[in-house]
C-alpha cells in the first residue's frame, strides 16, 4: 500500500536522496496522518458521547493531539526543504528535530491531562457517569485499532525511506496508540459483561501512562540529536575503511561528525602522513579521500594534514617509550601527533592523548601520571601533553 501511494502522490518516489522528493514524502505522510487522525477522533468522540466512557473520550483526545502532531510535521518538512541562506548556511534540516521535540511535548501534555482526569475519577473527586457500551462502540474501537496499525506501518516505511526522526516518532506513537485503544476495547468488553464502571477510569489511567511513556521516549531520542551526539559506529567504520585504502595515511584522529538534519552531515578529522613524502602528492591524496567520502557516504568532509616522522629510528624509539608510559595506566588511552624536540641536555616529547569518557582519571591526573612514567624510564625526557576527551 505504501509503495502504491508513494507512486501516485510522490513524483520520482524512488530518488529519496533528492531533498525535493524527501520533502514531498514528508508533507504527503503528514497529510495522511492529519486525515486519519481527524477521522478517528471524530468517530471516537461520537462513541464517547454515546457511551459516556472516559477512556474512549481520552483516546479521542489523543487522536486530536496526533492530528496536531502531524500538522507540526507538515510545517517542519516545508521549512526543512528551504535551501541554505545567509543566516542558515547549513540549511534548515534540524527543524525536524525541533518538530519531534514539539510532538513529544504535545503527547506528554495530553497524557498528563488524561492522567489527572482518570485519577480524579478513581479517587472520587469527580462524579462518575454511567457507561453504556453498544455494538457500534465495539465496531468503532476495532476499526480504530486497524487504522492506527496501518498508519504506524505506513509511517515506519516512510521513515526508513527518508531517514526522518519526526516520522519515526509518529510511527512509534501510532503503535503505542494501538495498545491504548486495545486496552479501551478490553475495558468496553469488561464493562459490558460486569457493569464495573470504575474499570473505565482505571483503563483511562493506564492509557494516559502509555501516552506519557511514548512522549518521553520520543523526547529522549530527539534530545540527543539536538544536543549533539557521537557519530554512529557504522559511519566511523565507513570513513576508516576508505582511509585505509591509502597507504600514505598512517593514522587518523580528532574525528568529528556534525548532523545538520537527515542526509546532511559534515565531518572533519586529522590524517597523519609520512612527513618525508612529497607535500603535493599528499595534498592530492587528501583531496581524493575527501571527494570519495562525499560521493560514497554523502558526507561533506574536511581533512587536516598532520605530517609525522615515520622513518626516524630515534623518534620511533621515543614514541615507544611514550606508548609504554601510557599503557601502564591501563585506561585504554591512545596517543597521536607525536613529535620530539631532541636537545643536548634533555628531550621534549610532544603528543596528544585521547582519554576515554569512561576513564575515572581527570585530564590533569592522566597528564601527570604519564609524565611520571616517562621520567622513570628516562630522566632526560620531558612531556608536553594535550588531552582530548572521547
Amino acid at each position: 500500500m505504501t509503495e502504491l501511494l508513494s507512486k501516485i502522490f510522490v513524483k520520482d518516489y524512488k530518488n529519496t536522496e533528492n531533498p525535493t522528493v524527501r520533502a514531498k514524502y514528508g508533507t504527503f505522510s503528514s497529510i495522511v496522518g492529519i486525515f486519519i487522525n481527524f477521522i478517528l477522533a471524530g468517530i471516537k468522540i461520537f462513541a464517547g458521547i454515546l457511551s459516556g466512557s472516559v477512556a474512549i473520550m481520552a483516546d479521542a483526545v489523543n487522536n486530536l493531539s496526533d492530528a496536531g502532531s502531524s500538522a507540526v510535521s507538515f510545517m517542519s518538512f516545508k521549512i526543512a526543504s528551504k535551501p541554505a541562506d545567509r543566516d542558515h548556511p547549513f540549511g534548515h534540516g534540524r527543524i525536524e528535530y525541533v518538530a519531534s521535540l514539539i510532538v513529544s511535548f504535545l503527547i506528554i501534555h495530553v497524557g498528563l491531562d488524561l492522567l489527572v482526569d482518570s485519577g480524579s475519577n478513581i479517587l472520587g473527586l469527580n462524579e462518575v457517569s454511567p457507561v453504556e457500551i453498544s455494538t457500534l462502540t465495539f465496531i468503532i474501537l476495532s476499526l480504530s485499532v486497524v487504522m492506527k496499525l496501518w498508519l504506524g506501518i505506513f509511517y515506519r516505511s516512510v521513515a526508513k525511506r527518508i531517514d526522518s526522526s519526526v516520522i519515526k516518532a509518529s510511527s512509534a506513537d501510532c503503535f503505542s496508540d494501538c495498545i491504548s485503544t486495545g486496552a479501551v476495547l478490553v475495558c468496553a468488553v469488561v464493562i459490558k459483561l460486569t457493569d464495573a464502571v470504575i474499570i473505565d477510569s482505571i483503563v483511562g489511567l493506564l492509557v494516559s501512562v502509555l501516552i506519557i511513556v511514548a512522549g518521553l521516549k520520543i523526547l529522549l531520542e530527539t534530545n540527543n540529536s539536538i544536543l549533539g551526539e557521537a557519530p554512529v559506529e557504522t559511519t566511523v567504520d565507513a570513513i576508516k575503511k576508505i582511509v585505509s585504502e591509502y597507504p600514505c595515511i598512517v593514522g587518523i584522529h580528532d574525528m568529528m561528525v556534525h548532523n545538520y538534519g537527515p542526509g546532511h552531515y559534515i565531518a572533519s578529522f586529522h590524517a597523519e602522513v609520512n612527513g618525508d613524502e612529497d607535500i603535493y602528492m599528499l595534498h592530492d591524496t587528501i583531496d581524493n579521500v575527501e571527494k570519495r567520502i562525499g560521493t560514497e557516504l554523502k558526507i561533506e568532509c574536511t581533512i587536516h594534514l598532520d605530517p609525522i616522522a615515520v622513518n626516524d629510528e630515534e623518534v620511533n624509539e621515543l614514541r615507544k617509550i611514550a606508548l609504554a608510559a601510557v599503557e601502564k595506566l591501563n585506561e585504554n588511552i591512545t596517543i597521536h601527533d607525536f613529535r620530539a624536540v631532541i636537545g643536548a641536555s634533555h628531550t621534549n616529547l610532544i603528543f596528544d592523548i585521547v582519554l576515554p569518557y569512561e576513564s575515572k582519571l581527570t585530564s590533569r591526573d592522566a597528564r601527570d601520571a604519564i609524565c611520571k612514567n616517562v621520567s622513570e624510564i628516562r630522566e632526560d625526557l620531558f612531556c608536553v601533553i594535550t588531552v582530548d576527551r572521547g
